[in-house]
């Protein structure tokens, strides 16, 4: 299903909205201080460029706080057309550049909508260790689920499987800005009739940093096929809390 996706979605772009939020403790009074939100947009996109082996998910900011940070011109479309073999490298730079407008101190690359669908891939499998735990809807449990569940697009009637994952080899697939191991793990909601991932959840928890971000995927009318619809994420350690809440929206295919 993976596979399938990623083959459908590569090529179709989406608008993102991305609010974030900042919560800080003040060192002198211990209390707390919420910084005015960032709202972001974006075009986002699924790209396999041709000096690469792998989709990589880019994020091309053109928008902060309600002013340009760019002019909208279709450079995406550009980057596909490229015959000249050094489109990866113009795409990390786009990635650094739209990186830098994250709000807060904690440095984060993680927070793209199918980071998680990565480790359902065939050669990624292995490095995992995967339990069903239940065949029926979501089982919500803690504070953190509760958020997700009084969220109306994380609901589902459908009946869904709950697949739990751990990575548990070493090298593993993201690593801390030092370079160290962080290994992976949450949850998939999967729908056993089709192999749909209709919810993912990632969790990590390391170099002080407890991350999780969640993402529910629906039915896009135009596109024919279930598509990313909303983000949420935290990004918590001592002293300083990130929130974000991202929707796509427009999709649309690209022309190259």
């Amino acid at each position: 299903y993976v596979a399938e996706f990623r083959s459908q979605l590569s090529g179709i772009v989406a608008e993102e909205t991305y609010r974030q939020e900042l919560t800080s403790t003040s060192r002198l009074s211990n209390s707390l201080l919420v910084n005015p939100p960032r709202i972001l947009k974006s075009d986002l996109l699924l790209i396999k460029p041709g000096d690469a082996d792998r989709y990589v998910e880019l994020r091309d900011v053109f928008e902060k706080d309600g002013e340009p940070v760019r002019d909208r011109e279709a450079r995406l479309e550009a980057l596909l057309g490229d015959p000249s073999g050094t489109a990866g490298g113009r795409i990390a730079d786009i990635i650094a550049e739209s990186a830098k407008h994250n709000i807060g101190g904690i440095q984060r690359n993680i927070n793209t909508p199918l980071m998680a669908l990565q480790f359902l891939d065939a050669e990624s499998q292995p490095r995992f260790r995967f339990r069903h735990v239940d065949k029926h809807k979501p089982v919500f449990k803690d504070e953190r689920d509760k958020a997700i569940n009084d969220t109306p697009v994380f609901r589902v009637s459908t009946e869904m499987w709950t697949i739990e994952y751990q990575e548990r080899d070493r090298r593993t697939v993201i690593r801390q800005p030092n370079g160290r191991d962080l290994p992976a793990h949450g949850r998939f909601w999967i729908n056993p009739s089709t192999g749909a991932v209709l919810i993912s959840e990632l969790i990590l928890d390391g170099g002080g940093v407890i991350a999780t971000v969640t993402v529910s995927y629906q039915s896009e009318p135009l596109m024919g096929f279930l598509v990313p619809i909303e983000m949420r994420e935290t990004y918590i350690r001592p002293g300083e809390r990130i929130s974000g809440h991202a929707v796509y929206s427009k999709f649309r295919p690209i022309r190259k």
